[in-house]
């Protein structure tokens, strides 16, 4: 009964959101589909679909429309399964071919309620919808149809505070005025030298992407959250374990 009444409760207290985003990418449908159902390591994080029509996804969530490799809609209505400000959660993408299939129109629309503090956590998915996006689409341009090893990790909770992407940027030994495509040589872990190009710099994230792996930067400080670091390794012998540690004790070393 309990349980039921917070429900309610959070409910009564929520209010509508819709995120929608239009781009083109260099990818066939199949390609970007695979991205979107299979291989999501290699942009977000892992997540599972059972590949049918009412099948079971990420949260709880079910699959209400499966139809590949153009249209998939999942939607989860569990807030036990869900982050603590939500209620309700989908994600829909249309995905059309363009030039003989050589090219893809996407079209991608995260939505559902959001309860307390509403315009806060709308403006971080707003924003990380962008972020996303793009690895979406260097995923599909550089890496279509590989596996990552997946690694993920906050820094500590010093980090959180609108200055902590500025000190990851200075420690990764980054040129202040260096811009989204710029090729930069960083330092990362135990004095290693990556050779990265830069592919997405902005007040709140970086990105950075080598021959083998995608490094995403999120400097979370604006929502009250440390500065988390996602390596999607694409390496024969990548370790994400590994990654893990070594970037764990970097990002420490930033803040202590």
């Amino acid at each position: 009964m309990a349980d039921e009444k917070r429900h309610a409760e959070k409910a009564d207290n929520g209010k509508e959101f819709e995120i929608p985003r239009e781009f083109e990418v260099g990818a066939s449908p199949e390609q970007v589909w695979d991205a979107v159902t299979r291989h999501t390591d290699g942009w977000q994080w892992p997540m599972e679909y059972e590949p049918k029509q009412g099948g079971a996804g990420p949260f709880n969530s079910v699959l209400t429309v499966w139809d590949p490799p153009h249209r998939l809609t999942v939607r989860s209505d569990d807030p036990d399964a869900l982050p603590p400000f939500q209620t309700s959660n989908q994600l829909d993408y249309t995905i059309e071919a363009r030039d003989g299939g050589a090219r893809s129109w996407v079209r991608y629309v995260h939505s559902g309620i959001f309860v307390d503090n509403w315009d806060d956590y709308y403006d971080g998915a707003d924003k990380h919808t962008d972020f996303y996006l793009h690895t979406l689409r260097q995923y599909v341009t550089h890496f279509a149809g590989r596996t990552a090893a997946f690694a993920t990790l906050d820094g500590p909770v010093t980090s959180a505070n609108g200055d902590a992407l500025t000190a990851v940027g200075r420690a990764l030994n980054l040129p202040d005025g260096a811009a989204a495509g710029a090729r930069v040589r960083v330092q990362g872990p135990d004095g290693t030298t990556l050779d990265t190009v830069l592919d997405y710099r902005n007040d709140w994230f970086i990105g950075l992407r080598t021959d083998s792996a995608l490094y995403r930067v999120f400097g979370r400080g604006r929502w009250g959250a440390p500065v988390g670091i996602t390596v999607h390794d694409f390496a024969p012998d990548a370790d994400a374990e590994r990654n893990t540690a070594d970037w764990s004790v970097w990002l420490t070393a930033v803040f202590s």
